[in-house]
């Protein structure tokens, strides 16, 4: 029997075969994309990384930047109201004194309502000042007469304005209700020490607008403990002053 002749038009460039191949090409090029992207991320995944820092409470989402704002309303207190409570003594004008006082009363209120506030939303907070902070303290504890004048001035109106631009961020962007009631506190607050700091006469705005410009170093905030366990921040048992408003005279040479 002789042998059958092969069909013409079968193997793998028959009509099937052809088919087949272009399938297989086109779905190549459809995975191409994918796997030369799969290691990077797109913009969807970036959203969703953004929102896993967002958690959701009974006052209204949570962000990390309301979070991180409770945070940097803690360590204000925790160093500026020692810083007034020096300037109270230490002082050698009306004026530098009256800033101090209103700094310790006004970080005594604030810090009381930041741990309330920490406390309905389990954010916790520290307990000491972070490293810059602390340098500042020390400075201002070795200064003496009109040197410490012009560097409690000159330091804590610097911070004052750091903040400042934090606060109106986050009371402009929060959804959290007690986020915006804290954040109305500490703009109250923020703008009540600006305007005292500068009636001194110390502030140098010069100094103050360039340093602003420069882009800080980034502190680490030191260890945070839950909200109950975070102390109290509170004047020492003093004299009690009346506070007089602020004013924009410069202070008295002659001491008083």
């Amino acid at each position: 029997m002789r042998p059958r002749p092969p069909v013409k038009g079968r193997g793998i460039f028959s009509g099937t075969g052809l088919i087949i191949a272009a399938l297989a090409a086109t779905a190549a090029a459809l995975l191409y994309p994918l796997w030369s992207y799969s290691g990077r991320q797109s913009p969807a995944a970036g959203a969703t990384v953004l929102s896993t820092q967002t958690v959701t409470t009974p006052y209204g989402p949570l962000s990390a930047q309301d979070r991180d704002f409770i945070t940097k309303v803690r360590l204000a207190g925790l160093w500026e109201l020692p810083a007034g409570e020096m300037a109270e003594r230490k002082g050698t004008t009306g004026a530098v004194r009256t800033a101090g006082q209103h700094l310790v009363d006004g970080h005594a209120s604030l810090d009381a309502h930041v741990r309330t506030v920490a406390t309905q939303l389990g954010v916790p907070l520290p307990n000491e000042p972070n490293r810059q902070q602390q340098q500042w303290l020390d400075t201002l504890k070795t200064a003496q007469g009109q040197d410490f004048d012009r560097q409690f001035a000159g330091i804590v109106r610097l911070a004052h304005g750091r903040v400042f631009a934090l606060v109106a961020a986050v009371r402009a962007g929060t959804q959290n209700s007690l986020v915006r009631d804290l954040a109305d506190d500490a703009n109250a607050t923020v703008l009540d020490h600006i305007k005292v700091l500068e009636a001194t006469g110390y502030v140098d705005f010069a100094a103050l607008a360039k340093e602003l410009a420069s882009s800080p170093t980034p502190v680490p905030t030191p260890p945070a403990v839950e909200p109950s366990a975070a102390v109290p921040v509170t004047p020492s048992p003093a004299e009690s002053y009346s506070l007089p408003p602020a004013t924009t005279s410069p202070p008295a040479t002659n001491g008083s």
